[in-house]
């Protein structure tokens, strides 16, 4: 972008991915402003819009951003081809020297929900707090047209996300739930990577302690005081979250669904379920706004 520019982003995405290229950026979200420089990176909880803009913006968003990134001026007129650069490269000019790579995630799931809940609206990393060569790798590949280059910088994206959530985690340390990191015990660590990792196990509580290496008594008292419930509790908090996601699935039978999170049968899971959401299996099902598919969208301003 060549200042002065302004642009709303009101696209209702559940997480978007800023990264701060060249020149300067501010960024409005919840009612608070950061000045992001090139190599800061930022995370914006949805679906709250923001703004992006020039130090000294227009007096009006230069251009709106929709659901479905349908990009437009705030009358209605639509941008897109007056402002496509390329196939991921959008502004209002060519040789512009204000540039950030901005990534939406359109829904994240019941699992990336658990995560997302704990952030606050907005996250802002200075420069070198994510790698900066994974930033110009990503930088690299949307300037090119490589094979299998949208498979790549989703990848990519998944990776600066994750560095920047562990940065962000680590600052946080013990004012996170225990479940985030096991409260710093590694026998508490241990089970929850069991629990994580093979949620359709029958995990029990001796076995969870054997994996832990310790007994079944001391991993019950570390678990409840890390976690905040006790480990077969949060193994079902865990696989009815897991189940959520699977459900938007639609090509997967409530029978699969049920026993790749450890349920015996499909009835079995939508009790729990129920109990749980509120509202069966199937009704979740038809209400969920994830699309199979990749529903992620990458632009670059």
């Amino acid at each position: 972008m060549r200042p002065p520019w302004w642009v709303r982003v009101q696209d209702g995405a559940a997480l978007t991915v800023l990264v701060a290229s060249a020149g300067a950026t501010q960024l409005h979200a919840a009612d608070r402003q950061w000045d992001l420089e090139p190599g800061d990176v930022a995370l914006v909880r949805g679906p709250e819009p923001y703004s992006v803009q020039s130090p000294d913006p227009t007096p009006e968003p230069s251009a709106v951003i929709h659901p479905g990134q349908l990009c437009t001026t705030p009358e209605g007129t639509s941008l897109h081809q007056s402002m496509a650069r390329g196939l991921r490269t959008w502004g209002n000019a060519p040789d512009g020297p204000d540039s950030l790579i901005i990534a939406s995630y359109e829904d994240i799931g019941e699992v990336g929900r658990l995560v997302t809940d704990l952030l606050p609206p907005c996250v802002h990393l200075p420069a070198g707090t994510v790698d900066p060569d994974l930033l110009a790798w990503l930088a690299r590949e949307l300037d090119g047209d490589g094979y299998a280059q949208g498979v790549v910088l989703d990848r990519l994206v998944d990776i600066v996300l994750i560095t920047a959530l562990r940065a962000w985690i680590g600052e946080r340390g013990a004012a996170l739930p225990g479940w985030v990191h096991g409260g710093g015990d590694t026998a508490v660590g241990a089970a929850l990577d069991a629990i994580h990792d093979h949620p359709e196990h029958p995990w029990t509580v001796a076995s969870l302690a054997d994996r832990a290496l310790v007994s079944r008594t001391s991993l019950a008292a570390r678990f409840s005081a890390a976690v905040g419930m006790s480990p077969i509790a949060y193994l079902s908090r865990w696989r009815l979250t897991v189940a959520g996601d699977l459900l938007a699935d639609e090509t997967l039978t409530l029978a699969t669904v049920a026993d790749r999170v450890g349920y015996g049968s499909p009835f079995a899971l939508s009790a729990a379920f129920k109990k749980r959401y509120g509202v069966s299996p199937r009704e979740f099902r038809r209400r969920s706004p994830t699309v199979i598919g990749d529903t992620r969208e990458s632009r670059a301003h």
